[in-house]
């Protein structure tokens, strides 16, 4: 009677927790989404305030440097904070975000209120790499954070969209409050399926620079800030990319970023499969995989050829969203005890390489032309592979 009540508390706890992990999963795409729906609405924006597109880009830009910052000191004051309450209260606060862009009437106004957003989403992508190593065992972190950036590539395909339609429809303010919307859903999510997560110790900068001092951990930062400068750098002119370069006709490029789209979620998929027992390998070989995708976008002649376009931006989509997943799952099996800070320094460069590989891929067309970056950033991607290769595997 006692093997059998301990049996199904033991399966009640296990659900909770998968429940647990999926709503991080859900919150995941809010916040990405709030990150990137402006992508699609810069033109519209733009208009409005009478900007110029490059000055209303500030908006993401910024975001995403201020979301960097904010990692990097959240780790050193808030590890007594109660996990649950933190994220619901992070979550509330990029409601409130959203909900005052979409009312300003001035340029500053937006701009600020995606400031306060930035500050929720450097601090959710500090604690959420933690939270998910104390609600699953080690040997299944991976799938957990499969499941977890898993709501990353669905905002690139269903949330960035959604964004961009209601604008279409109904003016970016009505996209910007559904943000809102989907950022207090998200709040009541966590509130009724995340259990109360034990806070860690405060750790303080000293913690910063021990994480700093371990060899491997600082490697596979310099390939997260490689890789993902350079993924960025060309993902951020895609749709350029499709029209001019490739000759996409411009009724296919929408369909052609979904196929992008579509397939990151299945790099999610095979991420929580194999990544527990194959990190190292999945992690090069989607490098890999992704370096000679840009250079086939960039020089092969494919203009006009929808098919095998759509073919390297499977490939391409695949192999960043298992990069994204194990590149985290790694630092958090190598961090232990340490996966707060480890994971804000992760996090911190993460969002940096966002901002800087926008800039960077700008400058590098300006000198080289849509086809000469795309070779560019496949060599960096390739180099990141190879010094996975000399790693040692995450335990």
């Amino acid at each position: 009677m006692n093997r059998h009540a301990h049996l199904t508390n033991s399966t009640a706890v296990s659900w909770s927790r998968r429940l647990a992990v999926i709503a991080l999963g859900i919150s995941a795409f809010a916040i990405v989404t709030t990150e990137l729906a402006p992508i699609g609405l810069l033109s519209p924006l733009a208009a409005d305030f009478g900007q110029t597109e490059a000055r209303a880009g500030l908006i993401v830009t910024a975001y995403a440097w201020v979301a960097a910052i904010i990692a990097l000191l959240s780790a050193t004051c808030l590890g007594r904070l109660p996990r649950k309450p933190l994220l619901v209260v992070l979550m509330v606060i990029l409601a409130l975000s959203s909900l005052t862009a979409a009312q300003g009437s001035q340029f500053i106004t937006l701009l600020m209120a995606r400031m306060v957003g930035a500050l929720a989403h450097g601090v959710f992508w500090t604690i959420i790499g933690a939270t998910a190593a104390q609600l699953v065992p080690a040997r299944r972190l991976g799938l957990a954070s499969s499941i977890i950036f898993g709501g990353v590539s669905a905002a690139s395909v269903i949330g960035v969209p959604l964004a961009s339609l209601l604008t279409q429809l109904n003016g970016w303010r009505t996209a910007f409050t559904a943000i809102a919307a989907l950022s207090l859903l998200t709040a009541i999510i966590i509130a009724l399926t995340v259990p109360r997560i034990p806070p860690t110790p405060s750790l303080g900068m000293q913690a910063l620079l021990q994480v700093l001092r371990h060899r491997t951990l600082v490697a596979l930062y310099a390939v997260t800030a490689g890789a993902i400068t350079a993924h960025f750098a060309a993902f951020t002119y895609i749709e350029p990319a499709l029209s001019h370069l490739l000759s996409m006709p411009t009724t296919a490029v929408s369909g052609l970023l979904l196929i992008f789209g579509l397939a990151g979620i299945v790099g999610n998929v095979v991420s929580g499969r194999l990544m527990d027992r194959y990190l190292k390998s999945l992690v090069t070989l989607a490098l890999a995989v992704i370096a000679l995708c840009l250079i086939a976008l960039g020089v092969l002649p494919i203009r006009g050829l929808i098919l095998p376009v759509s073919l390297m931006l499977i490939g391409w989509g695949m192999g960043i969203a298992i990069v994204f997943v194990g590149l985290q799952t790694w630092v958090l099996r190598l961090a232990g005890n340490a996966a707060m800070p480890a994971s804000a320094l992760h996090v911190a460069i993460f969002n940096a390489a966002i901002g800087a590989g926008a800039l960077l891929g700008g400058m590098v067309i300006t000198a080289f032309g849509m086809a000469g970056m795309m070779v560019i950033m496949a060599v960096v991607v390739m180099l990141s592979a190879l010094c996975v290769m000399r790693l040692k595997q995450a335990i």
